[in-house]
């Protein structure tokens, strides 16, 4: 048995088709947390991710979303989308699953919030920029100049 949501939040999410469709998200548990926010970025840069670690994760980030159904004695019970099937049962377009995954990133870690997520990566971008063109500068002065001349025969 899966341990209980925590801190559910009911949300909407419109698919590609234009249906509102709702979900359950949580917050993580703490070492779930931790490996989710620290795989999860990284995994999805372009080009540099690693696609099969960013699918895990998102199967991990997602068994914290379910979808509330209604059992025969009118109880409500959730579905955790915990697997790759229950996703693909449950969320009709990658879109869909995208935005699901952006909300429970806002809800998980408190600098995705309120657009800080933005100011935080400028920050980030504005620290990394001297050091990158340090690196950029001294790479151009090593290779403008040639080790020795070039033989002409």
């Amino acid at each position: 048995m899966q341990p209980e949501l925590i801190q559910p939040k009911d949300v909407t999410v419109q698919t590609q088709g234009g249906e509102e469709r709702a979900y359950v998200i949580s917050k993580f548990p703490a070492v779930a947390g931790r490996e989710i926010v620290a795989k999860y970025p990284l995994s999805n840069l372009p080009k540099i991710g690693d696609y099969p670690v960013s699918e895990e994760t998102m199967l991990k980030l997602m068994a914290y979303v379910a979808v509330k159904k209604t059992n025969d004695k009118g109880e409500d019970v959730f579905i955790r989308l915990g697997s790759r099937a229950l996703v693909d049962n449950h969320v009709p377009d990658w879109e869909s699953l995208a935005k699901l995954e952006i909300l429970m990133m806002e809800y998980n870690c408190s600098f995705f919030a309120d657009g800080r997520a933005s100011a935080f990566l400028q920050g980030l971008g504005a620290k990394a920029m001297p050091k990158i063109t340090e690196i950029l500068t001294r790479l151009l002065g090593s290779l403008s100049h040639p080790d020795k001349q070039r033989s002409m025969n």
